[in-house]
């Protein structure tokens, strides 16, 4: 079989030394937090080169993870839909049910090898906070999780998960009280602390150098994704296809394929109820470069530059900023962004558990709204890999809410 590899590593190197991707990230935080920002930063570039701890990390996504996720060909949603053919990459397969465990093992391994006590963070969905409950509990770490009261109530299982586990959940009641405000509590929080304190951040945003951080973390999924492809069709794929809140599933998936020029990607946002200010959070979409939580990146603000209130039916989607690599990468039309509603999303969670079998979790729904509107459109001879990100588990009550099923 012909091996193929990337062309030209335009993306190898970023971002820059000030963790820039372009004109967006960077560091825009507190004096007091430059230093603390300054050591993960050291650990972190300290831990790639260290073969141990890569080889610990590696034999955790192993026999821990249940790593490679697998590649799975939707043959009846394919022939339902007609036209492309439609491969699901299986991160719902995970233990803890999300891609999420992918880059808390590592932000666990580095909270321990520099020696911090309790490992914080903020959750929407609350499958990051899951996974990062499991990581502490697994390296013998304390841990505590900011989550929109919102949340908690749509959320309710991944909450028990989470105490189950030995965390501490901080239920966040100001604000929109959704994943916005969890970051800011938990900033607050590790403003008083930083010392004895690693803040998880759950997605490929905030300050230097966690969005670079977190991406390399997530990028075993598109490394996988490549390799499986490859095996099985002897080609790249001509689509790629992921949801895309903070944006760390879709990066994960992205990043082995950007240099890829014949490799199509899509990023699907949150239209919501509808594009009036606070019932979406289309954030490529509709909103324009600003600074939120030590960023700078595309945001959802009003006049004053201030975060407008979001929504989606998915809890960890609605997010009023994005990573920076993704606004580079839609400056650069690297990447389309485009959006799938609630109800697109609450049709599609449906269609793929009657179909194949699988209950997605409602974030993916957003990716395959659009993978069912996408496939039909092309020839049999397309093929679109769409990134599961994550299991339906935490959202059965609420959608069985909203549909009346008891």
């Amino acid at each position: 079989m012909k091996k193929l590899k990337l062309q030209k590593n335009t993306y190898k190197n970023l971002p820059n030394e000030a963790g820039f991707f372009g004109e967006y990230g960077g560091q825009f935080v507190p004096p007091q937090l430059k230093k603390a920002l300054a050591e993960v930063a050291i650990a972190y570039e300290e831990a790639k080169k260290d073969c141990i701890f890569q080889k610990e990390y590696q034999k955790l996504l192993t026999n821990y993870v249940g790593r490679p996720s697998a590649l799975f060909f939707a043959k009846n949603l394919t022939k339902q839909l007609g036209g492309a053919k439609i491969y699901l990459k299986r991160e719902d397969l995970n233990h803890t049910g999300a891609h999420k465990i992918n880059h808390t093992l590592g932000e666990a391994l580095l909270a321990k090898r520099m020696g911090k006590k309790k490992l914080l963070a903020e959750t929407g969905a609350g499958q990051h906070g899951v996974a990062l409950a499991t990581a502490a509990a697994l390296v013998g770490l304390e841990c505590e999780i900011h989550m929109g009261a919102i949340d908690v109530a749509k959320q309710h299982p991944n909450v028990l998960r989470m105490k189950m586990l030995g965390a501490k959940v901080v239920e966040v009641t100001s604000g929109g009280r959704c994943l916005k405000d969890a970051v800011d509590s938990a900033f607050t929080a590790y403003l008083s602390d930083f010392e004895n304190t690693f803040f998880g951040i759950g997605s490929v945003v905030g300050p230097h150098p966690y969005p670079m951080m977190v991406r390399d973390f997530q990028a075993v999924v598109g490394q996988e994704a490549r390799e499986q492809f490859l095996l099985k069709e002897n080609k790249l794929p001509d689509y790629l296809v992921a949801c895309v809140g903070g944006g760390s599933n879709a990066m994960g998936l992205f990043h082995a394929f950007l240099n890829d020029q014949t490799v199509q990607m899509i990023g699907v946002e949150p239209a919501g109820k509808s594009f009036k200010p606070g019932e979406h959070a289309a954030t490529l979409t509709l909103g324009k470069p600003g600074t939120l939580h030590g960023m700078f990146t595309y945001l959802l603000q009003d006049e004053k530059g201030q975060p407008l209130p979001v929504h989606s039916i998915a809890s960890g989607l609605d997010y009023p900023g994005v990573g920076p690599q993704h606004s580079m990468l839609k400056d650069q039309a690297r990447v389309q962004y485009v959006t799938a509603s609630d109800q697109e999303a609450l049709d599609a969670f449906l269609r793929l558990s009657k179909v194949e079998g699988i209950i997605p979790a409602l974030e993916s729904a957003h990716a395959l709204a659009h993978v069912i509107k996408l496939a039909p459109e092309l020839g049999s001879e397309k093929t679109i890999i769409v990134n599961l990100s994550g299991r339906g588990d935490k959202d059965v009550d609420y959608v069985g809410g909203l549909l009346g099923i008891n």
